[in-house]
This record gives C-alpha cells, sequence and structure tokens, in this order.
C-alpha cells in the first residue's frame, strides 16, 4: 500500500537563500538540459550533476543538496534503489523523479511516490526539439522544485494571509449525496491513507480528480482498487455514478456528470485547460455542484496551485459542505491553503481527521 511521504512541512533555501539541486540521470544530454533549464532560474543553484545513484549518494554529504531530480532508469543503482538510501539518511531532502510516461515508467513513479518521493516530472516524448524540451522543462520543473521552499525576499513580505477559520463546525445542509475529491501533489498517498478508510457499505458515490497524466491514473485507480473495500475504477465515458464506486478522473480529460435516463453517468472532455490542469478540480466541482446540490460533500487535499477554489465557490453556493486538508499534514498546501484562506472551508482537518469526518458525515 502506498505510505505518506516523509517530508511535509515546507522548507526555506540554504547557503545564499539559494535552492540547492543536485541532478542525477544517466544521459548526458538530459544532464545537459536540466542544467540548463533550472540555473535559468536565479532561484536554483546547480550543485552536481551524477550519471546513477552510487555516485549520487556519494556526493551528497560534500554538496548537501535541498533537493535532488532522480531519474528512476540508470545503471550500477536506479532510482527507487537510491531514493530508499536517501530516505533512510536523509529523510528532509527533497526528491522529484524523472520518469517516462511508458507504463513501465508510471509504475515505477507510483513506487517511488509510495517509498517518499516528493513528486514527479514526467520527460519529453522522443523526438522533441531541444527548445523545446527546455521549455517543457521550464514550464514543469521549476514549479515543481518551487513548490517545496519559502524563498527569502529582498523586500519585506506583504502580510501573510491567514485562513479564515470555522468559528464552529456546522452541520451540513443536507445528507450528502456525492463526495467529490481534488487533490495533485502528495495525493496518491493522500488517497491511498483516505479512500481505503471507506467501508464496502459506504453510501454514497466518490468521484476524484488528482492531476496525472493517463497512464498515470489507471495504474493509479489500479492500486486503489487493490488496497480498498471501494471498487475504484479510472473514469470512462458513460461510466455509471453509483454508491460503492469510486471514480478517478482519466489523466488528460476533464471529469464531469449527467444525468439521464435514471441514472448519472461520467463524461470524460478535453476542453480547455482551467489553472494550467486537465483534469481540474474546478470543473468537477462545478458539475456535481449543479447537479447535486446541498448534497455535495467536497474535500480538497494537498496539492500545488489553486485548483478546487472556484470550484468550491460553486459548491458553497449551492449550499455544499467543503472539508480541506490542513497544512500540517499536506505536502503542499496550495490548493486547500487557497480555498481556507478564501474562506469557503467548513472545516480544515488533519488526512486522518478527513477520513473519519467523512464517515460521520455519510452514516
Amino acid at each position: 500500500m502506498i505510505m505518506p511521504s516523509m517530508t511535509t512541512a515546507r522548507g526555506t533555501a540554504s547557503t545564499g537563500g539559494k535552492i540547492r539541486v543536485l541532478i542525477v540521470d544517466d544521459s548526458v544530454v538530459v544532464r545537459h538540459l536540466l542544467r540548463e533549464a533550472l540555473q535559468s532560474d536565479p532561484s536554483i543553484e546547480i550543485v552536481g550533476a551524477e550519471a546513477n545513484g552510487v555516485a549520487a549518494l556519494a556526493r551528497i554529504p560534500i554538496v548537501k543538496p535541498d533537493l535532488v531530480t532522480l531519474d528512476i532508469e540508470m545503471p550500477q543503482m536506479d532510482g527507487i534503489e537510491t531514493l530508499k538510501h536517501i530516505r533512510k539518511d536523509y529523510p528532509r531532502l527533497r526528491t522529484v523523479m524523472f520518469s517516462t510516461l511508458t507504463t513501465r515508467g508510471a509504475a515505477a513513479t507510483l513506487e517511488a511516490l509510495s517509498l517518499g518521493a516528493d513528486d514527479y516530472v514526467a520527460k519529453a516524448a522522443n523526438g522533441c526539439k531541444i527548445d523545446e524540451s527546455l521549455a517543457s522543462l521550464r514550464s514543469e520543473m521549476l514549479p515543481k522544485i518551487r513548490q517545496f521552499f519559502a524563498m527569502p525576499r529582498s523586500s519585506p513580505p506583504p502580510q501573510p494571509v491567514s485562513p479564515h477559520l470555522p468559528a464552529a463546525r456546522r452541520a451540513m445542509a443536507a445528507k450528502p449525496r456525492v463526495l467529490a475529491v481534488g487533490v495533485s501533489t502528495g495525493g496518491p498517498n493522500a488517497l491511498a491513507e483516505l479512500v481505503p478508510m471507506l467501508p464496502r457499505n459506504f453510501p454514497i458515490p466518490v468521484l476524484i480528480v488528482q492531476h496525472m497524466p493517463a497512464t498515470f491514473t489507471q495504474l493509479l485507480a489500479q492500486r486503489l482498487d487493490a488496497n480498498s473495500y471501494l471498487e475504484v475504477k479510472e473514469a470512462a465515458d458513460g461510466m455509471e455514478v453509483i454508491p460503492g464506486r469510486v471514480i478517478l478522473a482519466r489523466g488528460d480529460h476533464h471529469l464531469q456528470i449527467r444525468s439521464g435516463g435514471g441514472r448519472v453517468t461520467a463524461v470524460l472532455d478535453q476542453g480547455p485547460h482551467e489553472n494550467s490542469c486537465r483534469p481540474a478540480v474546478d470543473v468537477l466541482f462545478r458539475s456535481v455542484a449543479k447537479m447535486y446540490g446541498a448534497g455535495v460533500l467536497s474535500v480538497v487535499l494537498t496539492g500545488m496551485g489553486s485548483d478546487g477554489r472556484r470550484g468550491t465557490e460553486a459548491v458553497k453556493a449551492a449550499r455544499g459542505y467543503s472539508i480541506v486538508q490542513d497544512e500540517a499534514t499536506s505536502v503542499v498546501w496550495g490548493m486547500p491553503g487557497a480555498v481556507a484562506t478564501a474562506g469557503l472551508a467548513d472545516q480544515i482537518l488533519s488526512l486522518d481527521g478527513i477520513g473519519r469526518e467523512i464517515l460521520r458525515l455519510a452514516e
């Protein structure tokens, strides 16, 4: 079963206020591309580039990186074995896996996440031009690295916006009819803890958006299904939304629902990205709010960015109920924090507390 990551708190950069990054990849070309892409950001310092896990482990105590980018397939010691050593010897060292979009790469990435990797980036497809590869790395890898670090500022920062804490636990306006969950960075581990908490007789359907490519969501659904009481399926167009079934949005497809012929079914589409995401949590939340109204129980878990905030506005406008994960148990408190600071959360709970509260509300 996937276990939670060992690192959750947002760190600060090391020497000189820069994020010290060690690149580990067996390809000379990839090492060069990563170095060029990452050093374009003035907040990042490349402290080394190694070709395999053995060399990387020897280098870590010397250069003292804040984060390691780790290829999965390497000679002598692959990324999975290297990650195991890193988690044992350097539990607070951030790791971002660098994997292919193949089924084999997706399976290895999920294994890495279960072992405590903080995030991953999928490699550009073979045949991409150099400038396309660089652009892809800058847009994908740089935000994944920056999300874990609070960078010092040259001028005083603006006053932080505190989350609007609910004065008291508010009762749901209606019995929940659907559970809608949005999650991103740290999601596979969070879902691996939350979904198995739901019993066989769980009385409402569950719809989940996890930001992941298509190959990854299929394997994630299979993993969750193997370790849960409920049936977990990757979404398919026309799939019936019923109690006892967990539907995970397919990568690169928005997930919505529709009613017809006495049934509620899933609808997949490849409409425009929202919040740079497809699937997007906002799309799902708007759809369930329109159909179930006050019967929506929405949950926003750990994740980078703000996807889910506008969708939660729709849930609240329909008198639905909103729970978000707290900062202490989130890998990144971006998505749940956006909902909380907007004053849209009815409850802010630990991951374990969310599971217990779902069961209480649905009983």
